[in-house]
């Protein structure tokens, strides 16, 4: 596949952006896709605690989506470069809106056991491991090299906008019945799946690299030996294993800050609102020059704002360093994967970005039960403010190790 041409304009508004056709269909696919997915996440939730009453299973229902992306990781972003992605997020969003269906009618006939829901969740754990390099990588096939910072800006707006609101109305539609939740999901997918069909056809690559194991980890080798894109990837896997502090507020709610389950809700949100502002932000005004500066200072803020949200016993500050947390991850976020989408051909953008994924989400998975971990042998107090000072160290030592990123200036291409 073909990059689009580039051109030397600066960066688009958001109305130049949205004159194309092609990104308007491709950002509310994402967003109606991704929206859908956190309704069902909400959904699967509550209907699994309601009939096991285990907290295991909980923790089950997000292992069993995030191991295909692991387990495939050698075949999705093959079938990313050697296919039109275009129908590759076409076949996914249908099993997506099949998955949900398949939901809704095992809510209908009330099962007393969860293992049903189990399977479907993994056919669901499939679709997203193929959609994700297939999606990841059609953007720069979608929109001019020096376009790219901006509409990865809204990409990722929108994806923050889904991922706070989707668990919002997943909780207020299961309120209504499971079988509403997995119906108004099925209904997403299917407009989503209903839009992309209508996207133009992607260029098809000139020519196809025979199958063999060498093609098949290019991705792999092509991260090790490109140390941008090695840096980026890394930086953000040590970063997010050492500062994640999600699992915990349920603790800092109940214990630490005494605010009860309101509370809790505001902590969560914290993060996913000061994303989205600093993405709506980035999205009108990109970053010009010195990203690579930017992104260092954007992790190192990162680390400490989770240093001292897990020292802070004022729920008022707690919620500010979350507000901070979300808005400087998602500068690391902007910078990280403009970067990479710039730094890599076409040709291996799929399996480039699905060995992406797989760290992002081994990054979000083991930086959780390295907090719960460390949490029940430390205290959850330390093991916040331990990972957040590790953070700190990591931005540092990163920005040493991997010059050419921290000397990584411009966003557009030129």
């Amino acid at each position: 596949m073909h990059d689009v041409p580039d051109t030397a304009a600066p960066p688009p508004t958001a109305r130049q952006l949205f004159a194309n056709r092609a990104f308007t269909i491709y950002w509310g696919a994402r967003f109606l896709g991704t929206f859908a997915a956190q309704i069902i996440s909400v959904a699967v939730g509550w209907q699994v605690y309601d009939i096991t009453r285990d907290p295991l299973d909980l923790g089950l229902i997000g292992l069993v989506q995030f191991l295909p992306s692991l387990l495939l990781v050698l075949v999705t972003g093959a079938v990313a470069d050697r296919h039109d992605r275009r129908i590759i997020f076409a076949i996914c969003l249908a099993a997506e809106a099949a998955c949900a269906a398949a939901l809704l009618f095992i809510a209908v006939a009330h099962p007393a056991s969860a293992w049903p829901i189990f399977a479907v969740l993994i056919c669901f754990g499939i679709a997203r491991a193929f959609i994700g390099p297939a999606v990841q990588s059609m953007l720069p096939n979608l929109v001019p090299r020096h376009a790219l910072a901006t509409a990865i800006a809204w990409n990722t707006s929108s994806w923050q906008a889904a991922t706070i609101g989707g668990p919002v109305a997943g909780g207020l539609l299961y309120g209504i019945s499971a079988e509403v939740a997995y119906g108004v999901a099925a209904l997403l997918l299917a407009a989503a799946l209903a839009g992309v069909l209508t996207l133009p056809k992607l260029a098809r690559p000139a020519t196809r690299e025979p199958t063999s194991f060498a093609t098949v980890v290019a991705g792999f080798h092509y991260i090790w030996h490109q140390k941008i894109v090695l840096g980026a990837i890394s930086l953000d896997l040590f970063a997010v294993l050492l500062g994640g502090a999600t699992a915990l507020l349920p603790a800092y709610a109940r214990d630490i800050l005494l605010v009860g389950p309101w509370g809790l809700g505001m902590l969560r949100a914290a993060p996913g609102i000061g994303a989205l502002l600093v993405a709506a932000y980035l999205a009108n005004r990109p970053i010009a020059d010195h990203a690579g500066v930017i992104m260092f200072v954007a992790v190192g803020l990162f680390g400490l704002a989770t240093a001292v949200f897990g020292a802070s016993t004022i729920a008022w500050l707690s919620i500010l360093m979350l507000l901070i947390m979300g808005g400087a991850d998602m500068i690391s976020v902007y910078v990280r994967e403009t970067l990479i989408q710039l730094a890599t051909p076409d040709a291996v953008r799929g399996r480039v970005n699905a060995v992406n994924m797989v760290f992002i989400g081994a990054s979000n998975e083991l930086g959780e039960f390295r907090a719960g971990v460390m949490a029940a042998l430390i205290g959850v107090v330390p093991a916040v403010v331990f990972g957040g000072v590790g953070t700190v160290a990591v931005a540092a030592l990163w920005a040493w190790g991997f010059p050419g990123l921290r000397a990584a200036r411009r966003l557009d291409g030129r």
